[in-house]
């Protein structure tokens, strides 16, 4: 069976059910969560974590997506050595926090900085699911609100990649007010005028999405991402109706005009890069 899986005509096999086990080297191959083929795991990551069946969008991460939008000689990070404490005494959650920096190699869950990008400097967020789930505690918020006033501060446009399950529960109230102070930094840098390109990917939810994700002067998305305040079956509940099964997917607030765009991963760099430039020649001739 394995002779399949390394023969040069065969990339991918199927898996026919869960039962079913394949002896694979581990970290070799990776499978597609939404169709069930399997890739070699350098194929996966040359595609930008895109599967190449089914054009799923799997998470990025945090520096993957860096890496493939700047320039690497130009980057600077803000704030890396920003770490989080237990300011509630919450049992365990300092070891949980531990464990994913060594898991990611992250101190939290978003990195902050600025690049140049085709050429054109911006400043960035971009927020990692596999940190605590992307989950927006005291320092993350801190983390964000800083690099926009940073980019007010040297007059650069600001993109922030949103992945995030909401608010982080073992802070409290401390996580929750992270909502009002990002969206206020957001604010003061627009009336100075700032450009902000906010960009959505799978998952967008809670708090995250209720605050400076959903603010941007362009508020653009992956395609197939979660996007969305409360769950799925609370809103159900609530209601009493059946949601639509597109329901809080990046295509279904396109189409309900709540995004200006679903834009494929292959394509970002490029629409990000005419959005900046464009912007900058608005700039220089006002």
């Amino acid at each position: 069976m394995l002779k399949d899986f390394f023969s040069k005509k065969r990339k991918y096999a199927t898996i026919p059910n869960e039962d079913s086990k394949i002896d694979i080297p581990e970290g070799l191959m990776k499978k597609c969560h939404h169709c069930n083929k399997i890739y070699y795991r350098k194929e996966m990551n040359k595609n930008m974590n895109v599967c190449p069946n089914c054009d799923y969008h799997h998470p990025l991460r945090a520096w993957d997506r860096i890496g493939s939008l700047f320039d690497e000689e130009t980057l600077e990070e803000w704030d890396r050595d920003l770490t989080t404490t237990n300011p509630l005494e919450f049992p365990g959650y300092e070891e949980k926090v531990d464990k994913d920096r060594q898991k990611t190699g992250l101190q939290e869950g978003v990195v902050t900085g600025k690049g140049v990008m085709n050429g054109q400097e911006t400043a960035f967020s971009v927020m990692d699911s596999s940190f605590r789930m992307g989950s927006m505690g005291s320092v993350v918020g801190e983390k964000i609100t800083r690099a926009i006033e940073n980019a007010k501060n040297e007059s650069l446009p600001f993109i922030i990649f949103t992945a995030s399950g909401g608010a982080r529960m073992q802070e409290g109230v401390l996580s929750l007010m992270q909502m009002a102070k990002t969206s206020v930094a957001v604010k003061r840098f627009s009336e100075a005028g700032g450009l902000m390109i906010s960009v959505m990917t799978h998952p967008t939810t809670g708090g995250v999405t209720a605050s400076f994700a959903s603010i941007g002067d362009y508020n653009l998305a992956e395609p197939g991402a979660m996007i969305g305040f409360a769950g799925r079956r609370v809103i159900e509940q609530t209601i009493r109706e059946k949601l639509p099964e597109d329901f809080q997917t990046s295509e279904f607030l396109l189409k309900h005009g709540q995004l200006d765009k679903v834009v494929h991963r292959h394509d970002l760099k490029n629409l990000l890069t005419v959005l900046l430039s464009m912007h900058a020649q608005g700039r220089e001739n006002a």
